[in-house]
């Protein structure tokens, strides 16, 4: 019998909203505690991370604002989709963390949710705040290489 492969990933959802409104600093991996209907519903797509933000309380991180939706054959076993989600990660990197959220215009976004073998993880951005001219300016960078992207493919 052949082995599952640990390091395969399937991602569940992407927060593309993040990448818009933030400049991601740094990346980090976490785990996620979720009750089995949770886990059945996102294997069927059913979560949504827009307008969600991390935070640390009590020396432990958790995901605020991450909607799961519930699942349909879970009844009485389905939670709050909205509650605060535990996020699992060894002390030292949760001090870490700490120490640069406190930092000015610092914020922990996650960016997406994804299977890792058998096991649910987040992808966390350090992130800061993107002002909208910083917008307009990555909008207006990436209209221009559309428009060389088109005469390249025009000229040949």
């Amino acid at each position: 019998m052949a082995e599952k492969d640990k390091s395969s990933s399937r991602v569940i959802t992407e927060n593309r909203g993040a990448r818009h409104d933030y400049f991601v600093i740094e990346t980090f991996e976490a785990g996620i505690e979720l009750f089995g209907t949770e886990v059945k519903s996102l294997r069927r797509g059913g979560v949504n991370l827009k307008d969600s933000y991390c935070d640390i309380d009590g020396g432990e991180l958790f995901a605020l604002g991450v909607h799961i939706s519930p699942y349909e054959q879970g009844n009485i076993f389905n939670r709050d989709p909205l509650r605060p989600k535990k996020l699992l990660m060894h002390k030292s990197e949760i001090m870490k963390l700490t120490g640069l959220v406190s930092r000015d215009g610092y914020t922990l976004v996650p960016l997406s949710l994804y299977f890792k073998g058998s096991r649910v993880k987040m992808a966390l951005g350090l992130c800061k705040g993107k002002k909208n001219y910083d917008k307009r300016e990555a909008m207006a960078k990436r209209d221009a290489d559309r428009d060389i992207e088109r005469a390249m493919k025009d000229r040949y």
